[in-house]
């Protein structure tokens, strides 16, 4: 049989984390299957540090990325960008991540293309189009557009059978966040960051947290940044340690909250290996990350989610993840209380992880190609851990 040409598109960290293993996992199947791999580089650095550590080269860089760039620039330049690789290309498949600009504009250029769609990461819904922005709206336009839908669990089947998808297309996959955590998580992992390896040594409970969100700028980042150093200031035991992102307006609110407070460790924003590690270390999360929610419960670790509505609502039914918002009270009470109540910390930490098992790649890939009449079993559904 002719090998199928699946091209995979992706332009951020986050889905370059989720993309890679899914490439390797391509790569087995020499016999059926030809990968193409297509990057807008959305983020250059970040996207770059991912790349080397699955030892993925692309076939194709677009290398959009520009100082203040908008989502008007991202998304007319990976468009046209794309326009010209699947011509030359002529993929049989298109797979794209998530809910990414540049996720929005693979789609499209797909489908301008007619070529087919699968959406990995499919479903994921908060019912807010301006929350998360454009999150929201880029993972239901490519929803649309979308020939295969590879959720990552039932709740995510469940809000593409609303949308009127029809149930053949549905897959329910884990989510490949899950492979890539297995195979970068290290119980002897060393870190080269002074900072993070006095964290380490200090012996504190660690609170790991990270923001970043649009929606978070300002106020509510402020807010959660009192909320911590008061924390702090009632539990002596317990430290945190923070990669700050680059944007400017997150520094410049931590920088007015954070600076020089003790036992607050700042550090520049970490590769996905070291991150991975040191959330593997830590006790407690705070976070606006949609991944994060993900990954930490794979870990054991509790996680406030620092956001009003998330499409991520597995975790919280399943206990390992609260969603907190960002108000000062809430945020200083729920992290005091899980720093001063053993059973509910438990709780959280014991909890079932709901996103994966690791095969999730595994299943993706079988399930294309028993889809497309290639001798190879079509995949169980992923259940739930």
């Amino acid at each position: 049989m002719k090998k199928l040409r699946i091209m995979t598109v992706f332009g951020t960290r986050p889905e370059a984390i989720k993309m890679c293993p899914l490439v390797l996992e391509m790569r087995k199947y020499t016999d059926y299957i030809e990968p193409v791999v297509a990057v807008t580089a959305q983020h250059r650095e970040m996207l770059d540090q991912v790349l080397r550590l699955f030892a993925i080269e692309p076939d194709y860089d677009l290398n959009i990325m520009t100082s203040g760039q908008t989502l008007y620039d991202i998304t007319v330049k990976a468009l046209l960008g794309l326009k010209e690789v699947i011509a030359k290309t002529q993929p049989d498949l298109v797979l794209v991540h998530g809910d990414t600009t540049t996720t929005f504009a693979g789609s499209l250029a797909a489908y301008y293309a007619q070529i087919e769609l699968g959406h990995v990461e499919a479903g994921l819904r908060t019912g807010n189009k301006f929350s998360p922005y454009p999150e929201e709206m880029n993972r239901k336009l490519t929803g649309s557009l979308a020939d295969f839908h590879f959720a990552p669990t039932a709740v995510s089947r469940e809000n593409l059978l609303k949308e009127n998808v029809p149930e053949s297309h549905i897959f329910v996959t884990g989510n490949t966040v899950i492979d890539a955590l297995n195979t970068t998580v290290q119980k002897d992992f060393v870190f080269d960051d002074p900072v993070i390896m006095q964290a380490l040594a200090s012996g504190k409970r660690l609170i790991l947290m990270t923001t970043h969100r649009r929606e978070n700028l300002g106020e509510p980042m402020r807010q959660v940044y009192r909320a911590l150093k008061t924390t702090l200031e009632q539990h002596p035991e317990a430290a945190a340690i923070f990669p700050v992102h680059k944007n400017p307006k997150v520094r410049e609110v931590v920088q007015a909250e954070l600076a020089g407070t003790d036992r607050v460790y700042l550090t520049e924003p970490m590769d996905y290996e070291p991150f991975a590690n040191l959330m593997n270390h830590a006790d407690i999360v705070l976070t606006d990350s949609g991944g994060i929610q993900e990954e930490a419960p794979a870990l054991g670790k509790p996680v406030l989610v620092l956001r009003d509505t998330t499409e991520r609502p597995e975790a919280v039914t399943a206990g390992t993840v609260r969603l907190t918002g960002t108000g000062y009270d809430v945020v200083k009470e729920e992290t005091c209380r899980l720093l001063e109540d053993p059973a509910y910390y438990r709780s959280m930490a014991e909890a079932v992880n709901p996103y994966g098992d690791g095969r999730a790649c595994e299943r993706i890939v079988r399930a294309v190609l028993s889809a497309k009449g290639y001798p190879v079993a079509p995949p169980e559904e992923f259940k739930g851990c």
